[in-house]
Parts: structure tokens; C-alpha cells; sequence
């Protein structure tokens, strides 16, 4: 069984996701779009979900699954009762939203391992001295012709390039982004 404190930990685990307070209900946000919002009582949770394939998800499960009220059905929105997703659906289906309102360089932050999200989601948030502890003293930085080696070396470059873009492999040794690869 989940509850909103699961997709709430979920959710603000995700880079630019932040929660918002308003008309009585929590809902997660990426910048001004909501991609997950909860019922007043928080037994239910509406969620970003493409609308040609929303009769489906809700065919499959109408126990679990439901449309929005009418006035949001122009929405890509769909509904669901939390007591009835597992752990491993709702994941799924908050990180989907969560990709729907982000741009796709974003996208596989979730499947990186725990050091490189958190190393990008810093990163990308611009707060450099989080990043740091972050990264493995030898770190080898590889994108394109760029090749660096060492911390600081690679702060500097990611610094000055304004948009990096999330790796495509990494390494972790010991808890650090040892290696990554664009």
C-alpha cells in the first residue's frame, strides 16, 4: 500500500520538483506545471498521464485507475487510489509525469545510480558547493574531445559551460561519481 508520503519521496527526489500548497491540497510541481497532485484526504493522487492512452491505463485496473472531474479531462491527467498501487507502479508512474513537464536531457537522471543523480541534480540547480563532496577526488570527465581528470578540474569546466548534460555512464567508488561519460 502506498501513502502520499511515499510519493512525496519519490517525487522530491526528482531534480526541480518542489511542493506546492494551495485549495487545501499538496501538489508536486516542476517550475509552474504540476505533475502530481493529491485529494484533500490524500487516499488519492491525480498524476500527469497522456490522454490518447489514459482509456487504457484506466481499463486495466478501473479499481485502481480513474478520470479526473470533468473540468480537467482537457488535461493530460489521470487519477488513481493510492491504497491500491505498489511501490513499483507508483514510481513508475510519478517519474513519467515528472518527465512530461522536463526537458529530455533530465529523463534518465532516475535510473543513474544515487551519487550521479544527486551530483547532476546539484549540478543543474547551480549549487556547487553540494556538488563537491559529490565527486570522487580522481574523477575522470569525458565528453566528446574533453577529456579531464580530477575534481576540481572538472568543476571548473562544468562552471563554465552553462547546460551540462546528465552523463551517459558513470562509474561510483565509494559513494563518489568516480567516472562519467558523455
Amino acid at each position: 500500500m502506498v501513502t502520499a508520503d511515499d510519493v512525496r519521496r519519490v517525487g522530491l527526489a526528482l531534480p526541480r520538483t518542489y511542493e506546492f500548497f494551495t485549495g487545501g491540497r499538496y501538489k508536486l510541481k516542476v517550475r509552474q506545471i504540476v505533475y502530481a497532485a493529491f485529494s484533500k484526504d490524500e487516499s488519492a493522487m491525480g498524476f500527469g498521464y497522456p490522454k490518447d492512452a489514459r482509456d487504457g491505463l484506466i481499463e486495466s485496473d478501473p479499481e485502481t485507475f480513474f478520470l479526473p472531474p470533468t473540468s480537467d479531462l482537457r488535461y493530460q491527467w489521470v487519477c488513481a487510489h493510492l491504497g491500491r498501487l505498489d511501490q513499483v507502479e507508483m514510481r513508475e508512474l510519478v517519474t513519467d509525469a515528472w518527465r512530461m513537464c522536463t526537458p529530455k536531457m533530465l529523463h534518465d537522471l532516475p535510473e543513474l545510480e544515487p551519487p550521479a543523480a544527486a551530483a547532476w541534480a546539484a549540478i543543474d540547480a547551480g549549487e556547487w558547493h553540494d556538488v563537491r563532496p559529490l565527486l570522487h577526488p580522481y574523477l575522470h570527465f569525458q565528453d566528446g574531445a574533453v577529456v579531464l581528470r580530477g575534481r576540481n578540474a572538472v568543476l571548473e569546466h562544468l562552471r563554465s559551460h552553462p547546460t551540462p548534460k546528465p552523463p551517459a555512464a558513470v562509474e561510483v567508488r565509494g559513494g563518489q561519481l568516480y567516472r562519467w561519460v558523455r
